[in-house]
């Protein structure tokens, strides 16, 4: 009997080809240089070379291309529960069959959109007990800036418009949250204006800006800043103050102990709301459920993401206090707000699922008690670098800080591109790490084992190795 017709009878197709793959890879890269603009990234450049294409993804793995790497950032600090898990499959798919969608508009709910707020609500800190559904972080943030100014309304207080956030924020990319970012590149481009909306004041970034003083000290005046700015401009004037807990996209920044308890009492001395942005640090990253818990303050209002769902489905929620909800509420009048997909019964069923996982798998106190220690131990060892200047680690998020001299804590010119540099001899030994101009951030699944973080330990290690080589023989 001839191998072709074993193969036909057994109902089994052969493998492609290397060439056909090769092939198909050639194809799906044409279509996207030709039809495909992506989020941030320079159009040119993929004029000039092909996308990489990832095609299957596993644990703390990615794959794409004939190669495997370990995903030290799970996608953009999403995948917490970490790739291919087949619960959240079977629960999209069995949700999709039994209700594919419907709006939330009218008064419309379904069954996991309202267990799904229950659960948060049960699980957000303090007073945070109403949600709005939302697709992503900047649709949370935009939401919440949208409802802040119909609170300050309704208060009778139309006047406190304005916005404080922070040097090195990341709040979204629509044109409102832009406008949070203490990052110019996103908004000369597109003409976004920050005068007379967006107050910016120092990030309490010790590292780059403490000087000679303790993190204690430093961490008080970056906190005076803000009450400095309110005092500037007027408490009549100021809204809310936007602030992630940990800065984690442009450097992982992790303030001083001393930072946000001060901060909050800033914010309630002159009934200015606060704002946690949780999109990333939300559902367990530094070893609590919030990272409110982990520095020991209470925000008015927290917006939340990645972490929701794991990344499996876009859902994003804005969690309010019951003070705010009730002046938000009091009027009897349409909000008019909201998303076609907001509260989408599968996104809602995904999310439960991937929270359940949370619990039973005990993943957020497996952070606090055994990998996020491990992690810990094993990266702070990297400072004996001579290019690593710090290594800051709270949970499962972490920032190298490259420095060109660690005595004086002075940095490489960043158009220089160091850390970009070690990104890619990290991406060479099957590491992704994600550059942010002088730091690596890391922001690895929560099921990665101990073998996985000294994987990444030793490939950062040879990384670093190889371009401080190259930087003393230039």
């Amino acid at each position: 009997m001839s191998s072709d017709h074993r193969t036909r009878s057994s109902g089994r197709m052969p493998p492609p080809t290397p060439e056909a793959l090769r092939a198909a890879l050639a194809r799906v890269q044409r279509l996207d240089q030709r039809h495909h603009m992506h989020p941030f990234t320079d159009p040119r450049a993929l004029v000039q070379a092909p996308p990489f294409v990832m095609d299957a993804a596993q644990g703390c793995y990615v794959m794409g291309q004939g190669l495997r790497l370990l995903d030290a950032m799970a996608g953009l600090g999403c995948v917490n529960i970490g790739y291919g898990r087949p619960e959240l499959a079977e629960v999209a798919a069995e949700t999709m069959k039994q209700m594919s969608f419907y709006h939330s508009f009218a008064g419309v709910t379904n069954p996991p959109a309202a267990e799904l707020a229950a659960r948060i609500a049960a699980l957000a800190p303090g007073a945070l007990n109403r949600v709005f559904f939302a697709n992503s972080g900047s649709e949370a943030n935009e939401t919440a800036i949208k409802l802040i100014n119909l609170y300050w309304r309704r208060r009778g207080q139309p006047g406190r418009r304005l916005l404080i956030s922070r040097d090195f924020a990341y709040h979204g990319s629509t044109v409102a949250t832009s406008a949070l970012n203490g990052l110019t590149a996103m908004h000369k481009p597109f003409g976004i204006r920050t005068v007379g909306h967006v107050a910016h004041v120092a990030s309490p970034f010790w590292y780059r800006f403490g000087g000679d003083l303790t993190p204690e000290e430093f961490g008080k005046r970056a906190a005076d800043a803000i009450e400095h700015k309110i005092m500037e401009v007027g408490p009549q004037n100021v809204a809310a103050v936007f602030a992630e807990p940990i800065q984690c996209t442009l450097g992982a920044i992790i303030p001083p102990e001393s930072y946000w308890p001060r901060v909050e009492a800033i914010c309630r001395k002159h009934e200015i709301l606060l704002v946690a942005d949780e999109v990333v640090t939300g559902f367990g990253r530094t070893g609590r459920w919030f990272a409110q818990e982990t520095f020991g303050f209470q925000a008015d209002l927290m917006t939340l993401a990645k972490g929701l769902s794991s990344g499996y489905q876009p859902i994003s929620a804005l969690v309010m206090s019951d003070d705010f909800s009730d002046v938000i509420g009091e009027q009897s009048e349409v909000l008019q707000h909201g998303f076609t997909t907001s509260a989408h019964p599968v996104a809602t069923a995904v999310a439960l699922k991937n929270l359940q996982i949370l619990e039973e798998e005990k993943l957020v106190t497996r952070i606090a008690d055994d990998i996020g220690p491990y992690f810990a131990a094993r990266l702070t060892t990297l400072e004996q670098h001579p290019l690593v200047g710090e290594v800051r680690v709270s949970g499962l998020i972490a920032g190298i800080e490259i420095a060109e001299d660690k005595a004086s804590r002075r940095q490489y010119p960043v158009d220089l591109g160091v850390d970009q540099l070690v990104g890619q001899a990290a991406l060479a030994r099957g590491l992704i790490v994600r550059p942010a101009g002088n730091v690596l951030v890391l922001c690895p699944p929560f099921v990665i084992s101990r073998a996985e973080v000294d994987f990444i330990v030793d490939a950062l290690a040879e990384a670093l190795d190889q371009i401080h080589t190259a930087l003393m023989a230039s």
